[in-house]
């Protein structure tokens, strides 16, 4: 386990996440497969080509959910009993095939559940092309204590 147990949690704290992946063709389209979303922006060069991008753009769920894969390993890998949500999600600037992305979490809050067992934990992610942010949303969990026998 690498992930954050609720007290490690600090409001404030920021994470920039080591991992990084470089989106590939296959990934978009596999994720689009498994989804259904067969919208011709995401699937189609020639369609895609002919639109204000000019080229084929990921599905922007796909993004979002890699910006989360690339945050586990340090701040919920073995330590989440669930995700509760995912609010305020932007996404400001398209992405490409072949473009690497990675991803930041601020903490944004803390709090102990009602009996005190668990703690709930909200964090801002960023997700970036380079320097340019492509996604970012909040993310809040529910998350085990240290001290708690699991």
């Amino acid at each position: 386990m690498t992930g954050r147990y609720y007290e490690e949690f600090e409001v404030g704290e920021t994470y920039d996440h080591d991992k990084r992946r470089t989106i590939t063709e296959s990934d978009n389209q596999r994720f689009c497969d498994m989804t259904m979303n067969q919208q011709p922006l995401h699937l189609d060069a020639e369609f895609a080509a002919e639109t204000e991008f000019g080229e084929r753009v990921v599905n922007g769920l796909y993004t979002m959910s890699l910006a989360v894969g690339l945050s586990i390993p340090d701040t919920t890998d073995g330590t989440i009993v669930a995700n509760l949500g995912y609010d305020d999600v932007e996404h400001p600037a398209p992405v490409h095939i072949g473009d690497t992305l990675r991803a930041r979490t601020t903490v944004t809050d803390k709090r102990e559940t009602s009996d005190g067992e668990r703690g709930v934990v909200t964090m801002h992610v960023e997700a970036f092309v380079g320097d340019e942010l492509v996604c970012a949303f909040d993310r809040t969990v529910l998350s085990l204590k240290a001290d708690t026998d699991r």
